[in-house]
């Protein structure tokens, strides 16, 4: 089947699907005649489990060890209800913190955010966890993608040098202009694709893939 009927079927959308496909928890088949994606029965029944599981909100390296078989549904859920716990007292305190904060009807500027701030540190040293404010800065993700972006244009731009180099070396016996720049240009291209899905990731990046995922 098509991933417009797999899409109605599981209530799915088209891009999660296929954002799911590329993390590697689905892997349909692809049609031998004209290389597109097959969907069975199987994959439906895999995006069903998906979305349940996202819909939990058991994270999606949960879900892929759970299909690698290293860890057990029961060790994910029993996992899960220890932190989903956790999470429902850190929302209690928050509530109760923000509900004294009503009740003492300060005004912004007259607001003592450093006293607050200093007993949050020590609820936060008793065990309470609040919202980091550094945890999502997704400056630290781009920098997997442009160093490796950065490498690989190094490496391309090197080789050009050296072909322009090994053609000049000897102008006599030099080959014509236009095969120095086809040559050249081979890299170049390697380069700009790069370039172009280096800035498709830092879109991916901006965009939450995985809170993307858990739109349904």
């Amino acid at each position: 089947m098509k991933i417009n009927e797999v899409e109605e079927r599981v209530g799915i959308t088209k891009r999660n699907i296929r954002f799911y496909e590329k993390e590697g928890l689905l892997t349909p088949q692809r049609n031998s005649d004209n290389g597109y994606r097959d969907y069975g029965e199987e994959e439906v029944e895999v995006l069903r489990k998906i979305k349940l599981l996202r819909k939990l909100d058991v994270p999606l390296e949960e879900i892929r060890r759970l299909q690698h078989g290293s860890l057990t549904l029961d060790d994910v859920l029993r996992r899960h209800v220890i932190q989903l716990r956790r999470e429902e007292h850190n929302l209690a305190t928050m509530g109760a913190l923000c509900q004294r904060l009503a009740d003492a009807q300060a005004q912004l500027a007259t607001l003592d955010a450093e006293a607050w701030l200093a007993e949050m540190e020590q609820m936060e040293q008793e065990g309470t966890r609040f919202m980091n404010i550094r945890k999502n800065d997704t400056r630290i993700r781009y920098v997997g993608p442009v160093a490796a972006a950065l490498v690989f244009i190094l490496l391309m731009a090197g080789v050009m040098a050296l072909i322009v180099w090994g053609f000049t070396i000897s102008p006599e016996e030099a080959p014509p202009l236009w095969l120095i720049v086809i040559l050249a240009a081979i890299p170049m291209v390697f380069i700009i694709g790069v370039l172009l899905a280096l800035f498709q990731r830092i879109q991916q990046i901006k965009g939450g893939e995985e809170d993307a995922a858990s739109q349904y």
